[in-house]
């Protein structure tokens, strides 16, 4: 695993033996930067990299030129591999919260952070961990104006078309895997 692009570009990061942790592949990280970087939501922005194993998208983003991130990892094994990949980058963190996804979020909510992009990438077969997260995104303030919210998942699985006023606007297929890309909708105008 190595970071694509940027200032730490070519920079070999560790990663965790066996099936604990899926890694996004380059081909498809390379995409998912081309689409936010073409939105100008990567070079100064704020980053949430959630279910973030050993930190290969949220290192990406700091390489590229974000100006935070904030991880999120409930296993002690990746969060311990993440923040020796930091280290080794001579990276501090913004967070490295050990704990669910979810649970993160709202503790960020109440500490006032706010992101222009969330990354999220749970194990594929925790299918519910989506929605979760969706829904606590869109209940909150989280998101900055404009702010995009970025799904990975597996092509035969669909996370849904969004959670209230947090709707997918872009679905893109490589691989076996999807991104499904979720921007908050303005509020309906009031009639009268």
């Amino acid at each position: 695993m190595r970071v694509i692009a940027g200032k730490f570009r070519s920079r070999t990061l560790r990663s965790l033996e066996g099936l604990e942790t899926r890694p996004t592949y380059d081909r498809l990280k390379e995409t998912l930067f081309n689409v936010l970087a073409s939105a100008g939501m990567v070079e100064g922005c704020a980053w949430a990299d959630l279910f973030a194993g050993t930190g290969a998208v949220g290192i990406e983003a700091l390489s590229r030129g974000a100006a935070s991130v904030h991880f999120a990892e409930s296993s002690s094994a990746a969060a311990r591999v993440l923040r020796q990949n930091l280290s080794a980058l001579g990276v501090e963190a913004d967070d490295v919260a050990e704990r669910d996804a979810a649970e993160a979020l709202r503790q960020w909510q109440k500490a006032g952070v706010r992101f222009d992009v969330c990354f999220l990438d749970p194990p594929y077969r925790l299918h519910g961990a989506y929605g979760e997260v969706l829904r606590t995104i869109a209940r909150g303030d989280l998101l900055r104006a404009g702010g995009i919210v970025v799904a990975e998942h597996e092509k035969r699985f669909d996370p849904g078309d969004g959670e209230g006023t947090l709707q997918r606007y872009r679905l893109l297929k490589q691989g076996e895997s999807s991104l499904s890309f979720y921007r908050r909708n303005a509020p309906p105008e009031p009639e009268g």
